[in-house]
């Protein structure tokens, strides 16, 4: 890290403040060049640099969900081992192979250096660190019990990206075998067709009296085929700003609204998938704030940022007010349908009882185990359909394609 620059802020002795920016190989020699001035830190970051695009690329994906888990499970260990909080991250900083994590464990390690707190130096990295993630670790950090907050963390996210892995796995396999049935049609409407068209018009040269007008499922494939050979230069670049304007307009809090209403309603079962992944993440990341410390209301907030849905956020909105006015959890849950029935009946026992972790763990273990069933039958069924679908397709292509050669054939007899 030699040669960053850092902004500072600080004050002197008799109170007047200062700020500026330094050149050093740390903020701990930041911080070390101002108190030998007699001055007193208040904050001192490093300024952003310019990103190449390597760096741009690796900023847009981010952290994968694993890296981030073993890093928590080793830093877990390292801390109950008893090994100096620096020391710590240093050893995580060398260990870890992603590049943009080990540029937030250096940040943290700086920050922690200069005087903050773990969570506070989680906070000025939150494109690695999220909210749920900080909080856990605050908790932590408050109770004396870091090591199970970040065990709890590591936990958490092993799950959350087994349930992203399981998804993604059963679906790998109909997307691939859709992608290449796809490109065959492309193919075939751009190369092939275009064959037959050149037969047809020898035809009519041939024959120019004939009457050989071509029939209407013929006029459809050639139309497709003159459109994607003669227009794809317009096709591609419209297709991309489609899909660029649809990805803008769900960013925004109207279309992010309508969206995630719609996917619920997928039919096929796919809605269906939809909102058992939404529950089984909802309840994880519940049961995980509750279970490190979180306070309940931060937690209800924390679940309801997290949920990748809208359905769900506006359903822990009610959540939040029901509890701040000293109500339950379950009254206000029971009137979103996006909860089923037992959803609120298991967290009402949970209240009751004291055991709402205990009860939240439970249905997030259940609606995983519904998502692998539920996704393998969807796979199961997305299959034939699928097949269905790209023979009817090629079906229509081969048949509009001999109807003109079985008219030829009824007019030579």
């Amino acid at each position: 890290m030699a040669g960053q620059t850092f902004a500072f802020r600080a004050i002197d002795l008799a109170g007047a403040t200062s700020s500026g920016e330094l050149e050093a190989d740390s903020k701990a020699a930041v911080s070390e060049q101002l108190r030998q001035r007699g001055l007193i830190v208040l904050d001192v970051s490093q300024k952003s640099q310019s990103l190449n695009i390597e760096d741009a690329l690796r900023r847009f994906r981010g952290v994968k969900m694993r890296d981030l888990s073993v890093m928590s499970r080793q830093f877990a260990t390292l801390v109950a081992s008893g090994m100096p909080m620096l020391r710590a991250l240093d050893t995580l900083e060398q260990q870890s192979e992603d590049e943009m994590l080990k540029e937030a464990v250096a940040g943290v390690r700086g920050d922690v250096e200069a005087g903050a707190s773990l969570a506070q130096a989680m906070e000025r990295q939150p494109k690695v660190f999220d909210h749920l993630f900080r909080s856990m670790v605050r908790s932590g950090e408050q109770s004396g019990r870091l090591e199970e907050a970040l065990e709890r963390v590591a936990t958490h996210l092993e799950k959350m990206d087994g349930l992203r892995r399981q998804v993604r796995s059963a679906l790998m396999y109909p997307a691939f075998v859709f992608g290449v049935a796809l490109l065959v049609m492309v193919g075939v409407v751009a190369f092939v067709v275009p064959v037959f068209v050149g037969i047809f018009l020898d035809i009519a040269k041939e024959n120019p009296g004939s009457g050989t007008a071509l029939p209407a499922p013929t006029q459809v494939t050639v139309g497709a085929s003159n459109l994607i050979t003669g227009s794809w230069y317009i096709l591609i670049p419209a297709f991309a700003a489609f899909a660029f304007a649809l990805s803008r307009w769900k960013k925004t809090t109207r279309g992010r609204e309508v969206w995630d209403r719609a996917i619920l309603r997928i039919p096929f079962k796919i809605g269906d998938v939809i909102q058992k992944i939404a529950l089984a993440r909802w309840s994880r990341t519940f049961a995980g704030s509750v279970s490190s410390g979180v306070p309940i209301l931060q937690s209800i907030q924390i679940t309801g940022d997290t949920s990748g849905n809208v359905v769900v956020e506006h359903a822990m909105e009610d959540v939040y007010d029901s509890v701040k006015r000293g109500g339950s959890i379950a009254a206000p849950i029971s009137n979103h349908e996006i909860f089923p029935p037992m959803v609120s009946h298991m967290i009402a026992v949970g209240e009751e009882t004291g055991q709402l972790e205990t009860m939240l763990t439970k249905i997030a273990d259940f609606y995983e185990t519904e998502v692998d069933a539920k996704v393998k039958a969807l796979t199961a069924l997305i299959e034939p359909l699928m097949i269905c679908f790209v023979g009817g397709v090629v079906g229509f292509i081969v048949i509009s394609m001999y109807l003109p050669i079985f008219s030829l054939y009824d007019k030579i007899r």
